[in-house]
């Protein structure tokens, strides 16, 4: 049964007050502050509680900053939790940066590999996948050619047709994905949809609230890292939104 508990969970990260600084700079600061490198406590999430069951579907929305996609990798297990618990139990995949793990000078049959280990896939199941990964991303002949003479369009193809050839347990997402021209982005929205419905539990952000409304049974409010509100999507939705009551009832 896949279960996602977040127990009085907190997240921080500390980073340098400044960015790079010329060597005078270092040396000044050196001798007159005691203290060249200086650093700063962001606290990125706090006191966050939410526990999601085998066959929920959870929204997450806020505004840009609000904490979202550190909630989200914290779920996956990429950020550990400084202060609390995150408890999850199932198999993850997530689907932030398809991109991740490629390499320019390999071709885009070894990238398939690549990618796919990192997915958790073996020698022996990445080759059942191969050949589908390859239709889907229609790339054709151009697999055979280094990454490196690939538009960014067809590099999130195939990014996206790696990550999404999973079979996930738990699947996070963070936006809905959109790659090529527009007969492409449909088939992609219609394999994350398909991957939606097969997961035994959905964790999803995105700023489209109408897609949410419609994927998910309930939904996260995230504002300044802290859980504003929880509850119905329709409800949650609709507070955050701004849309008066009786539109929501309606």
């Amino acid at each position: 049964m896949a279960h996602i508990l977040l127990d009085q969970l907190g997240v921080s990260f500390t980073v340098r007050q400044h960015g790079r600084m010329a060597l005078k700079e270092f040396v000044v600061r050196g001798m007159f502050r005691g203290k060249v490198n200086p650093k700063v406590v962001v606290q990125a999430l706090r006191d966050v509680n939410i526990e999601v069951h085998d066959g929920d579907r959870l929204g997450i929305i806020g505004h840009n900053g609000a904490g979202k996609s550190t909630l989200l990798k914290t779920m996956a297990g990429v950020y550990p939790p400084t202060s609390g618990r995150c408890v999850t139990k199932g198999r993850i995949s997530s689907l932030f940066d398809v991109t991740l793990g490629f390499e320019p000078d390999a071709s885009g049959w070894e990238n398939i590999a690549y990618r796919g280990y990192l997915q958790g896939e073996t020698p022996r199941t990445i080759a059942k996948r191969i050949d589908a990964i390859a239709e889907f991303s229609e790339l054709g002949d151009r697999l055979s050619m280094p990454l490196r003479y690939y538009s960014t369009g067809m590099t999130v193809r195939l990014g996206f047709a790696i990550a999404t050839s999973i079979e996930p347990e738990i699947l996070i997402i963070d936006e809905i994905l959109s790659a090529g021209d527009i007969d492409f982005q449909l088939k992609a929205r219609q394999r994350m949809i398909s991957m939606i419905e097969s997961a035994r539990l959905v964790i999803l952000a995105s700023h489209d609230l109408a897609a949410l409304e419609g994927l998910c049974d309930r939904v996260v409010w995230m504002d300044h890292g802290t859980v504003k509100m929880i509850g119905p999507a329709s409800e949650v939705i609709a507070a955050y939104s701004g849309r008066p009551a009786i539109a929501q009832a309606a």
